[in-house]
């Protein structure tokens, strides 16, 4: 299978919007990664339901939404509503994981799970069948910008052998501080689609950068 660039938006030019998401359609880059964030569930706030709906609007790919905030469940619908092909929620945020799940592909989502860095794999045992992604945080999430977690490599493997062991079709997602110095590592142990924010949006051509990234994993 092709691996997959995801641009994060949350490193693109606010007061330039309509340009940065023109600029990915145009682009090799397969999905939009939108970053959700409440400054409850994170020490941040990004951005709601106005701005993902005028990302919407003019964005011709795939809308990764990975939902960063505490009771997403009440939000489920209206994330449908807005366009949202993949909807990913927090394992540490969701009391209830197969319930929400079951209602993300209810709405006609695909349903992802992201796990924060102390998270184990293990939690994920008696559901991974039933998810179409799980996104691995490379970084503590909240903000743009950091550094990768080293620890990442050991849990995309653990994961990958999980979802092989249980014959799933989950693919592996890796958002936070992805480079072209770790990307070739990180589809090597078993990444299928990497999220990549400040190293596309503040790189000097961001569609020479995403050509590059994805000629480099595939």
């Amino acid at each position: 299978m092709e691996k997959l660039v995801a641009p994060s938006v949350l490193a693109a030019d606010f007061g330039n919007l309509q340009r940065d998401v023109e600029m990915v359609n145009n682009s090799k880059a397969d999905w939009f990664h939108i970053d959700i964030m409440d400054g409850v569930f994170v020490p941040n706030i990004s951005f709601g339901m106005p701005v993902l709906k005028a990302i919407g609007q003019h964005a011709n790919k795939t809308l990764d939404v990975h939902l960063m905030i505490v009771e997403p469940d009440k939000y489920i619908q209206t994330f449908a509503d807005l366009g949202t092909d993949i909807l990913t929620v927090h394992y540490e945020a969701c009391t209830h994981l197969h319930r929400t799940v079951q209602a993300i592909k209810a709405a006609g989502m695909k349903a992802g799970v992201a796990l924060n860095p102390h998270t184990p794999i293990a939690v994920l045992e008696d559901i991974i069948g039933d998810l179409d992604l799980v996104c691995i945080m490379s970084v503590n999430p909240g903000f743009g910008g950091q550094s990768f977690i080293e620890n990442t490599y050991k849990k995309v493997s653990q994961l990958k052998h999980l979802i092989e062991f249980s014959n799933a079709n989950t693919l592996i997602e890796i958002d936070g501080g992805v480079t072209d110095k770790n990307a070739n590592k990180l589809i090597e142990v078993g990444a299928d689609v990497l999220v990549a924010g400040s190293f596309v949006f503040k790189s000097e051509n961001p569609t020479e950068t995403i050509e590059n990234l994805k000629a480099l994993i595939n």
